[in-house]
């Protein structure tokens, strides 16, 4: 098995595991006593501490091998998931969701992403690269929707086994340290083809690409900020508020939501080939959020369900566009640092929204959330177009 091979399955793992605890986390948070505003603090803090260890990663890792940071990792996310099943009470779970692996949302935002992209961009060039990370999103994305739709076992457990919910719903936790645990394994396996020379991990970690890289890192900000409105948590938490969707038909939803972003993202690639990667990320994106707001303003469980669908079939179409122009943008040694540093202000930004989202939907189950998320991710669609479309690749073109 090629490392590329290695590093889709590494990442299908990693996605099984964040479908299932994304979709039951906040019925879990609910179960243990939990109100919004709490469960919202905690994926706040899930999201504060990835960004933390992420960024620590990116700039003070580049000297240590790939191999050896993806191992500790896994070690991280295996003591993650049993602090999770082990404690029930607010400040010990806030604890470990600070400083644990656990990821409220669709996408990655954990501290195996720089390693993995810099890796994964070691082994493609060019347009092949642009394939790499759709292949890469596509079976994480898929995984993460087997996920959604495993997170509705617990449920079938208890009924069938009569035992309470509560303990079936550990039982996730217990699964994604589970995960863990194989994926270790499969890192164990990488190469040493994919490390960067030792003559070359000396250097400072963004020498010549800090300019870009900050820009980039700013609007990436912008959007992640509105992305954290509406983690996939959140949404959970706003149908069952909005339309008292149980958790088996909720559980559904996102296995076919996560489906449709897995599919679009293999029609990246192409439609990058024909208008250029920026703009791939623009005109995928911006339709995506009008849908999101639309979502908000329907009066019926299946009228928002179906914008919120169609949302998911193109919103993610921009995530291999993305990841591709970033590393093509930077030297090979300095593409770890690059990921964190564009990837750890989403995830700081992200971090702020969903305590502010929790507040709201503690005073209405109207979704503002959803109305201001969508708007400032429309923002950052048109501003990233006026300043990123004539900037060209260190493979030449213009993206």
């Amino acid at each position: 098995m090629s490392d590329a091979h290695k590093l889709l399955l590494t990442r299908a793992i990693r996605g099984l595991a964040d479908g299932v605890v994304s979709i039951a986390l906040a019925t879990y948070l609910t179960r243990l006593g939990f109100g919004p505003v709490a469960v919202g603090a905690i994926i706040t803090g899930t999201l504060l501490g990835s960004a933390a260890v992420t960024l620590a990663v990116g700039l003070f890792g580049y000297r240590l091998s790939r191999r050896r940071i993806l191992l500790g990792a896994a070690v991280l996310m295996i003591l993650t998931g049993i602090g999770f099943a082990g404690v029930t009470t607010f400040w010990p779970i806030m604890v470990v969701a600070v400083v644990g692996t656990l990821n409220p949302s669709a996408g990655d935002v954990s501290l195996f992403l720089p390693t993995e992209q810099a890796a994964l961009a070691h082994t493609a060039d060019g347009a092949a690269r642009t394939m790499a990370f759709a292949r890469y999103n596509l079976v994480g994305s898929l995984a993460g929707a087997v996920g959604a739709l495993a997170s509705g076992l617990p449920a079938v457990a208890a009924d069938r086994w009569g035992i309470s919910l509560l303990r079936a719903e550990r039982g996730v936790f217990l699964f994604y340290a589970a995960c863990a645990v194989v994926a270790a394994a499969v890192y164990l396996r990488l190469s040493p083809a994919l490390e960067v020379h030792p003559a070359r991990r000396g250097r400072h970690p963004l020498a010549e690409s800090r300019a870009i890289v900050l820009r980039l890192a700013t609007l990436f900000s912008v959007d992640s900020f509105g992305g954290g409105f509406v983690v996939q948590s959140l949404l959970v938490l706003w149908l069952y508020r909005r339309f008292q969707l149980d958790q088996r038909t909720t559980a559904a939803v996102f296995f076919l939501a996560g489906t449709l972003s897995a599919f679009s993202q293999v029609l990246s690639p192409w439609v990058a080939a024909r208008i250029g990667l920026i703009r791939t990320m623009v005109y995928t994106h911006l339709p995506a959020n009008v849908f999101l707001i639309l979502a908000a303003l329907m009066p019926t469980a299946p009228l928002s369900i179906a914008c919120l669908l169609l949302r998911m079939a193109v919103s993610q179409m921009d995530v291999p566009a993305r990841q591709a122009f970033v590393m093509a943008v930077v030297p090979p040694e300095e593409r770890a640092a690059a990921a964190s540093v564009t990837n750890v202000p989403r995830s700081l930004a992200a971090a702020l929204a969903p305590l502010i989202a929790g507040t709201l939907l503690q005073k209405t189950s109207f979704g503002w959330p959803l109305v201001i998320g969508g708007s400032l991710k429309a923002a950052y669609d048109v501003a990233l177009l006026i300043q990123f479309r004539a900037v060209a690749t260190r493979e030449e073109g213009v993206y």
